[in-house]
């Protein structure tokens, strides 16, 4: 049985209009192609559906049988179609990213209010988890794609660079360091580090150790998140290092947040995504928007503080960051 949607079409216009001369109108065809189209739609189904006469069109008991069926998935057809068309001009849609606790409460926020003022039926779904976490939830599916440090991926993860930033120094204030005019690693090191667990630590030390060798970083804590870095360090429990993106939330804890020299490490943030899996419409734009948003700001990171100026970083498309 080899039923096509514009047979279907031409019995349901027909049935409508209640004329061959209207529903051929209403589909822009011939009359001769309308009444040839019903014709092969009864013999592929093997039954009569149309009583034809010269004064008026009617149904068989077939045909009154069948087009309830034949109206109903059409209708519902057009909705699906309609759907389709409504994810594609992102009138509605779901995207999902992951990204680590602390650009989770920065960054991010700002730039999904700012995408949904621009498409407001289109949901924004934040994962903010743990650093490490972000490439798993990646390969999982169960996001779109993750935002988060550089860090070594499979043939399954695709990576592009989103922006690369320095380490910067946060200490609360009326703190040694603030009498300095510029401070270094090697002054760092003199007071208790409070790091991150796991390969934020294990990469800092590292990166550390291979620019001034006789300089070791032991954190006095290591805490899962940069929230609970930050209150140790406003309740004067040591200092920390984090990226000029989270100036915000620095300035919220009222602390102070300083460059850091000698030597100046830098850290490059990626989007990551499945190799396999290609974006929706509502992913692929907010991707864009959030690389756009990325290049619309500079981080300032002058000696006296950090502020978001207009600038440009990492973009799709552009020469990559360098590697930190």
């Amino acid at each position: 049985m080899n039923v096509t949607l514009r047979q279907l079409r031409a019995l349901v216009a027909l049935v409508r209009t209640g004329s061959f001369t209207q529903a051929a109108a209403s589909l822009h065809l011939t009359q001769s192609a309308l009444s040839g189209q019903i014709k092969e739609l009864e013999l592929a189904l093997g039954v009569r559906l149309v009583e034809r006469s010269t004064r008026r069109m009617g149904l068989t008991e077939a045909g009154r049988g069948f087009y309830p069926l034949v109206d109903k998935i059409l209708q519902d057809l057009e909705g699906v179609l309609h759907g389709i068309d409504d994810l594609k001009a992102l009138k509605k849609g779901v995207v999902r990213v992951a990204a680590p606790q602390l650009m989770a409460c920065t960054l991010l926020p700002e730039v999904i209010a700012a995408f949904r003022q621009e498409h407001p039926q289109v949901q924004v779904r934040l994962a903010d988890c743990a650093v490490d976490s972000v490439l798993a939830r990646v390969a999982s599916g169960e996001v779109d794609f993750g935002v988060g440090p550089e860090r070594p991926t499979g043939s399954d993860i695709t990576a592009q660079p989103l922006f690369e930033l320095p380490f910067m120094i946060v200490f609360p204030p009326g703190h040694t360091l603030e009498r300095l005019a510029s401070i270094g690693w090697s002054d760092v090191v003199t007071h208790p580090f409070i790091a991150l667990q796991g390969q934020f630590t294990e990469l800092l030390a590292h990166d550390l150790h291979g620019a001034l060798r006789d300089l070791t970083l032991r954190p006095s804590h290591e805490v899962a998140f940069m929230t609970t870095a930050l209150s140790l360090v406003r309740a004067g429990q040591g200092i920390t290092a984090c990226l000029p993106y989270a100036a915000s939330l620095v300035g919220l804890y009222q602390l102070q947040m300083r460059p850091l020299h000698e030597p100046e490490l830098r850290r490059t943030f990626q989007v990551y995504q499945r190799a396999s899996a290609s974006l929706a419409p509502a992913a692929a734009s907010f991707a864009q928007f959030l690389y756009a948003q990325v290049a619309s700001r500079s981080w300032d990171t002058a000696a006296n503080g950090v502020t978001s100026t207009p600038g440009r970083q990492c973009a799709p498309a552009a020469t990559p960051c360098r590697r930190s």
